[in-house]
């Protein structure tokens, strides 16, 4: 599948999710050492897709990936067409002090059988709920406060990862809130953190919009290095794309609220040129996950109000200016737009986030005939993960794994520009 042992650029994905960023590095030529992630449903998802990744590669076996998207045959077997040395890079297991040793010694076993003796990058971000303007916001409501959340001190186990493996260049992704978090402190924490064990970072704020994805999506990008060598922060022009919301979503069959409408097989001719060239659509991929949640008629109400609105010069409705009869919520003074309707006609949509595994309300699909929110494959397009890419657990854990995860199309971009020091430095 990969170039292995010392002849490729190895990098190790910690808290690595559904694998966005780790999916982005492996499309510019990177080889995943190791995948951590303590989430048995995102673990899952990405043992399947290594599963993807060996199969692709063997002409005809790729059937056997098609058969079991399609329900044919049960991920069991798909696994016996598969080695187990595929997936060995998964571990799923919880990272903390007691649990980082056990984790070292997979990974060393990892590298010691594939011939691997040096880590180029390390990429991933801890989860980013303790560092989120809105999570501060509702912090007063939370069982542990806020400046006590645990999450806090996730960053401890990265810069362990550093220590140990020493690698080049280190990719920390995370919301823009970690830089203000607990004024600043959180954010001087990490860098002196980083300091000790030898590396220069440099956070940037980052909107995928900038890097082709249809979603403004904007993140802390830290970028860092090995003190001593002359790595830098990418001058990453802004690239942003001429094609619209509706090129991802139009050529998917229309779905009714509550069900699933997997065609498996598309028409690759009425693809819009933005799914070909970036090959979130390729000629032989079974389309899953098409998967509409069901919706109450007080809901499908509103969401054809919000629909009518927008598609009437882009407007949005507020709660507050809902009919009497359409209010379930006490509070109409905060989040007043807790409706609204993913931007079809616009260059890029509003965040896809993890609250999706919640409600969609948020994201409403702008097609009043459908009056539903966005689909799991809807979500997954906007955040430009292929069609091939089959998530594990139900829709809500599906989801919840969607909205987490970094584009791969901002991730490739990442990933090429330090391939391109990476195999400089080595000339």
């Amino acid at each position: 599948m990969f170039k292995k042992g010392n002849e490729s650029l190895n990098f190790i994905d910690l808290f690595a999710g559904a694998g966005g960023l780790s999916e982005g590095f492996i499309q510019a030529g990177f080889n995943p050492i190791a995948h951590v992630e303590m989430n048995t449903p995102a673990a899952q998802t990405l043992e399947t897709r290594a599963a993807y990744l060996y199969l692709k590669n063997r002409g005809r076996a790729i059937q056997w990936y098609y058969q079991y998207e399609r329900g044919e045959i049960t991920r069991e077997q798909l696994f016996n067409h598969v080695p187990e040395a595929v997936t060995k890079t998964i571990i799923n297991a919880e990272m903390s002090k007691k649990t980082l040793p056990g984790i070292f010694a997979r990974v060393d076993e990892i590298m010691e059988e594939d011939g691997v003796d040096h880590v180029d990058v390390i990429i991933g971000g801890p989860p980013c709920q303790a560092y989120s303007l809105v999570g501060r916001a509702q912090s007063s409501h939370m069982l542990v406060p806020m400046d006590e959340d645990p999450r806090n001190e996730l960053y401890k186990m990265y810069t362990g990862f550093l220590k140990k493996y020493k690698p080049k260049m280190f990719v920390f992704e995370n919301v823009a809130g970690i830089t203000s978090a607990r004024d600043g402190q959180v954010f001087k924490e990490l860098q002196d953190a980083l300091d000790k064990v030898g590396y220069v970072a440099v956070p940037q704020l980052k909107n995928a919009a900038d890097f082709g994805v249809l979603q403004n999506r904007k993140r802390m990008i830290i970028i860092g290095w090995r003190k001593g060598t002359n790595h830098f922060y990418p001058d990453f022009a802004p690239n942003r794309s001429d094609a619209v919301v509706w090129d991802l979503l139009s050529d998917l069959d229309t779905v009714n609220r509550g069900e699933e409408n997997n065609a498996y097989r598309l028409n690759y001719d009425d693809c819009s040129n933005y799914l070909k060239r970036n090959k979130i659509r390729t000629r032989n991929d079974v389309v899953t996950h098409h998967i509409a949640r069901p919706n109450n008629p007080r809901d499908v109400q509103i969401y054809e109000m919000a629909i009518q609105a927008y598609n009437d010069g882009g407007r949005r409705i507020s709660y507050d200016q809902l009919p009497e009869e359409l209010k379930t919520h006490r509070n109409q003074t905060s989040f007043k737009d807790r409706f609204k309707v993913v931007e079809g006609n616009d260059h890029a949509c509003h965040t896809v986030l993890a609250h999706l595994a919640k409600d969609g309300h948020y994201f409403i699909h702008p097609d009043i005939a459908q009056s539903r929110s966005i689909t799991v494959r809807e979500a997954a397009r906007l955040q430009t993960f292929p069609d091939n890419y089959y998530f594990e657990g139900n829709r809500g854990e599906k989801f919840n794994q969607i909205g987490n995860a970094v584009p791969p199309m901002m991730a490739k971009v990442i990933a090429e520009e330090l391939k391109k020091q990476l195999v400089d430095s080595e000339e």
